[in-house]
């Protein structure tokens, strides 16, 4: 069986183990591994948990053109992960790499720290005494006693079970005095053209198309909701003849997702001019490396682009709050939807020959990801639940209007928020379907506070936070990158070995005391 799953039962084997030790990390995601790496090297015993089999997270599950903002801001083991990258393609550092040179880094900094990572653990319950987290039990039965904890997770399921304060969807503007959060209409990734929502074009009585609400959202802007942004895989494709697998029509194909597709790309004028990035109405965002380009044929990393594309808008919600098994089921309809669509996209008499072209061009390369039928292990879960912290940063953060003075890490990359969802319409001309919740706007380089990597002192003392950091849904969106969550993670390692030490909360280890650590570490804190 191929392990291209977020959750078996039969990937569980039972443990009557109890551990004790002084920093326990859940989620072996970038910022987990980074976090153990750190917290080892500074003499403490480490235990790392992941909820499934793979470590590195999206670093490691497809994301090589990465979302790196300002180069200047990114220090500590953060930059050397990307220096290390650099020797495998003959470069002093490089951020753009195949998934498979990703994997390698994180296997090197694993066995060379003596990081142990348990996998296929899931969080079953947490054991507070007061406001400390005492010990955590997994659903196999391994028992974790540890001094500090961290959640590293993209999810927050540690914080959540330990009853931490977090919120899910997007703030109304009117909550942090923010513009940007919200239900949002903008015209990137929006459809270009009239297209008919309705299973029979014109016949409201035939029911919507999947994935499409019946309420006229553009009503709304700017109101909070509980929508998360869309999820999708990042896939590394190929056309080198030598590497590519055909498209594969998936067992549970569902022609009715993609109905849609089809009506916009055939209303779209025939402009294809057979340069990959030459079309924007070309349905992905391919990202070429440049290490890879040999003879004519390429690796890419491939994103969602276009108003119907990769993101499976509206099908991830039940994704943050939900059970192992309910997540399982969302991934594999996350990997039906995508395999469906580039199937689709290249074979389906439905789609103009200029698409079809396009696609079947490209396919997935035989030598990446292939423990997992040579598709990614990670979902792009780009938001899940959000610490509300002692700190939260908002817009107004990102902007360089508020820059906190106790800077655990800095973020720069702009406030981007994929769509939230996909909604009906109707003018005096009729129905038609619009998208809502892409946001992508510039930020400052700005300072992360410490405080918001720590839950407040009421709900928990001795958890760090750094991947489900305390921000606003905007915020978030410039903040969500694999290098900063690296970041984080180290300095959340610091902040716990350093509580150790001194006995302390997390929230009372001195910043000044904190600062000089990081900065000793090669962490850049403002600039």
């Amino acid at each position: 069986m191929s392990d291209l799953h977020y959750f078996v039962a039969d990937w569980v084997k039972p443990s009557a183990e109890k551990l004790d030790v002084d920093v326990c990390i859940y989620g072996a995601t970038s910022a987990g591994v980074i976090a153990g790496v750190e917290a080892l090297k500074r003499g403490k015993s480490v235990v790392v948990l992941q909820p499934g089999k793979f470590a590195g997270g999206l670093t490691s599950g497809g994301l090589g053109w990465t979302d790196h903002g300002r180069k200047h801001v990114i220090g500590g083991l953060s930059r050397e992960f990307y220096r290390r990258t650099g020797k495998y393609y003959g470069k002093d550092e490089e951020f753009l790499f195949e998934p498979s040179v990703a994997t390698k880094v994180y296997d090197d900094l694993i066995r060379e720290s003596g990081l142990k990572i348990h996998f296929a653990q899931y969080l079953e319950a947490v054991q507070k005494v007061g406001k400390q987290i005492a010990e955590i039990r997994l659903t196999s039965g391994l028992r974790v006693a540890a001094r500090v904890f961290i959640d590293a997770t993209y999810e927050g399921d540690l914080l959540a079970k330990a009853g931490v304060t977090y919120t899910v969807g997007r703030e109304g503007n009117s909550v942090y005095n923010e513009t940007l959060n919200g239900i949002q209409m903008k015209p990137m990734h929006q459809f270009s053209h009239r297209v008919d929502p309705y299973m029979k074009e014109g016949d409201a009585s035939s029911g919507l198309l999947p994935g499409i609400v019946n309420e006229d959202l553009s009503l709304r802007q700017g109101q909070g909701d509980k929508r998360v942004q869309a999820y999708n895989f990042r896939v590394c494709m190929t056309d080198d003849p030598a590497l590519k697998i055909d498209w594969a029509k998936p067992r549970n194909f569902d022609a009715n997702l993609y109905v849609l597709a089809g009506r916009w790309m055939r209303g779209e004028k025939d402009n294809y001019n057979d340069q990959l990035r030459g079309d924007s109405t070309l349905p992905a965002k391919f990202d070429i490396f440049p290490n890879l380009t040999k003879g004519g044929h390429h690796k890419t990393d491939t994103n969602n682009h276009g108003p119907v594309s990769s993101d499976f808008i509206g099908a991830n919600y039940a994704w943050p709050d939900g059970s192992y098994e309910t997540r399982e089921q969302i991934f594999q309809a996350h990997v039906n939807y995508q395999q469906g669509l580039y199937w689709y996209l290249a074979n389906s008499p439905d789609v103009p020959e200029r698409y079809r072209k396009a696609y079947s061009r490209w396919g997935l390369p035989s030598d990446e990801f292939k423990a997992t039928g040579n598709w990614s292990h990670q979902l792009y879960v780009r938001e899940a639940r959000r610490l509300v912290g002692a700190a939260v940063i908002t817009e107004h953060t990102c902007r360089g209007v508020e820059r906190a003075e106790d800077s655990v890490g800095m973020g720069s990359y702009g406030m981007d928020s994929h769509n939230c969802s996909r909604f009906v319409t109707i003018d005096a001309e009729g129905a038609r379907v619009l998208n809502e919740g892409d946001v992508q706007v510039p930020a400052a380089a700005y300072p992360i506070p410490y405080r918001a990597i720590t839950p407040r002192p009421a709900d928990c003392t001795n958890l760090l936070v750094p991947v489900c950091l305390s921000s606003s849904h905007i915020a978030y969106g410039s903040a969500r990158m694999e290098p900063v969550f690296m970041v984080l993670g180290q300095s959340a390692a610091i902040a716990a070995c350093q509580a150790i030490d001194a006995g302390l909360t997390v929230q009372e280890v001195p910043y000044p005391k904190l600062r000089e650590a990081l900065l000793g570490a090669g962490q850049i804190l403002m600039v």
